[in-house]
C-alpha cells in the first residue's frame, strides 16, 4: 500500500506539464500553414520570418517581423479548445524592438475557439491581452488585460516594459487562487491578487447615501484668540517715499509734471494681522464618511475562469516595423515555461547583445573613418585654394610695380 501510495506521488510530482500552444518557428515557411492573416483592412502589414539584424543562431532565433511602417498588423493561430478552471494559466513570448521602436504595440490577445480570423480587428472580442505597449516617452508599459463580463478592465498598476533593442521574454501567471504575477526575462516584476488590481467587481463599501455632514462636527484643530486684539501702530504702510531722494536739478514740473520721490519697502510694515491660534477645545478630528456593506457586491472566487481558450492573435498598430515575435507558449506549468525561457532566449541574450556590439563597433569605425575622409578632402581643398590664390598676388605685385612712372623710381 505505501509503494503504491509513493508511486501516486512520484507520478504526480512528476507529471508532464500541459502544453496548449507553442511556436518556434523551427520549420521555416511552414509557419504560414498554422497562422492566419486577417482580411479586415485592404493594407493589413505583413510579416516575414527573420532572426532580424543581430542575433544568437540565426536559425533559432527566427521569428515573425513586421515589415511595414505606420501600419495595422492581424495574424492569428488556433489551438485546440480548453479552459483555465482549476488551473494555472502560463501565457509567454518574446519580443525584440530591434528597430527602437517609437510607437507601437508589441502585445498579443488570446481568443475563444470562435475567433474569425480572416476577419480579425481591434474590436473583436478577446480574452486577455498582454505585453509591451510603447509609444513616445510617456507610453512604456506592459498591458494586462482582462474581458470580464464583456468589459475590457486594464489593470491598476503601471508595469514598465523594456524599451531596448534588445530580446525579452513576457510571462503571465493566472492562478486559480485569484492571484497573478508579471515576469520579464524571467524576474518578476509585479503580482498580487486580480480583484485588488481590476475593477472586476464593484466596491465592498459604499458611504451612507443620505448620511449629511454633522453640523456640530468641528475638525479644526486651531481657530483664532477671541481676547487677542490688534495692537494700535500695526497699520503701517507697505511702501514709503525714499526719504534721501531729491528732486534732480534739471527736473522741469511743467515738461516733466509733478516730482514725486520713489517709493521704498517699510521696515515698519507688519502685513495682515491677524489673531494668534490657539488649540480648539471643541475639536474632534477629522469627519470620516461612514460606509456600509455594497449591496451590489457579491463574490466571485472564478474571476480568474475563462470557458474558452482557442487562438492566440497579433492584432497591433506599430509606426516604425521591425519588432520580432518568438517562442510563443501556453501552458500550466510555470516551471516548464521558465525553463523553455531558459532553453531558447537565455542561449541567445549574450551572443545577440555580443554581436550588437560588434556592430555598433564597426559602425562607429567606419563613422570615424568617413568624418577623417571628409576632413582631409576639406584640408586638401582648402590648402589647393590657398596655393592659387598666391601667384595671383606675385602677379598683382609685379604688375604694380611695372605701372609706377619711371621718374618716381
Amino acid at each position: 500500500m505505501k509503494a503504491f501510495l509513493l508511486l501516486v506521488l512520484v507520478s504526480v510530482t512528476f507529471a508532464d506539464p500541459t502544453v496548449f500552444f507553442k511556436e518556434e518557428f523551427a520549420d521555416g515557411a511552414k509557419w504560414t500553414e498554422r497562422w492566419v492573416e486577417s482580411k479586415h483592412k485592404s493594407d493589413i502589414g505583413k510579416f516575414e520570418l527573420s532572426a532580424g539584424k543581430f542575433y544568437g543562431d540565426e536559425e533559432r532565433d527566427k521569428g515573425l517581423k513586421t515589415t511595414q511602417d505606420a501600419r495595422f498588423y492581424g495574424l492569428s493561430a488556433k489551438f485546440d479548445k480548453f479552459s483555465n478552471e482549476g488551473k494555472t494559466l502560463v501565457v509567454q513570448f518574446s519580443v525584440k524592438h530591434e528597430q527602437n521602436i517609437d510607437c507601437g504595440g508589441g502585445y498579443v490577445k488570446l481568443f475563444s475557439s470562435d475567433l474569425d480570423q480572416t476577419d480579425m480587428h481591434g474590436d473583436s472580442p478577446y480574452n486577455i491581452m498582454f505585453g509591451p505597449d510603447i509609444c513616445g516617452p510617456g507610453t512604456k508599459k506592459v498591458h494586462v488585460i482582462f474581458n470580464y463580463n464583456g468589459k475590457n478592465l486594464l489593470v491598476k498598476k503601471d508595469i514598465r516594459c523594456k524599451d531596448d533593442v534588445y530580446t525579452h521574454v513576457y510571462t503571465l501567471i493566472v492562478k486559480p487562487d485569484n492571484t497573478y504575477e508579471v515576469k520579464i526575462d524571467n524576474e518578476k516584476v509585479e503580482s498580487g491578487d486580480l480583484e485588488s488590481d481590476w475593477d472586476f467587481l464593484p466596491a465592498k463599501k459604499i458611504p451612507v447615501s443620505l448620511y449629511f455632514y454633522l453640523y456640530d462636527w468641528d475638525e479644526r484643530e486651531k481657530i483664532d484668540d477671541l481676547s487677542d486684539t490688534k495692537p494700535e501702530d500695526w497699520d503701517k504702510p507697505e511702501h514709503i517715499p525714499e526719504p534721501t531722494a531729491k528732486k534732480p536739478d534739471d527736473w522741469d514740473d511743467e515738461m516733466d509734471g509733478e516730482w514725486e520721490p520713489p517709493m521704498i519697502d517699510n521696515p515698519e510694515f507688519k502685513g495682515e494681522w491677524k489673531p494668534k491660534q490657539i488649540d480648539n477645545p471643541d475639536y474632534k478630528g477629522k469627519w470620516v464618511h461612514p460606509e456600509i456593506d455594497n449591496p451590489e457586491y457579491k463574490p466571485d472566487d472564478k474571476l480568474y475562469r475563462y470557458e474558452d481558450f482557442g487562438a492566440i492573435g497579433l492584432d497591433l498598430w506599430q509606426v516604425k516595423s521591425g519588432t520580432i515575435f518568438d517562442n510563443f507558449l501556453i501552458t500550466d506549468d510555470v516551471d516548464y515555461a521558465e525553463q523553455f525561457a531558459r532553453d531558447t532566449w537565455g542561449k541567445s541574450k549574450d551572443l545577440e547583445k555580443s554581436m550588437k556590439d560588434a556592430q555598433d563597433d564597426e559602425e562607429r569605425k567606419q563613422r570615424e573613418e568617413e568624418e577623417k575622409k571628409r576632413k582631409d578632402e576639406e584640408d586638401s581643398t582648402k590648402k589647393d585654394d590657398d596655393d592659387d590664390e598666391e601667384p595671383e598676388d606675385e602677379g598683382e605685385d609685379e604688375a604694380e610695380e611695372e605701372s609706377v612712372p619711371k621718374d618716381e623710381l
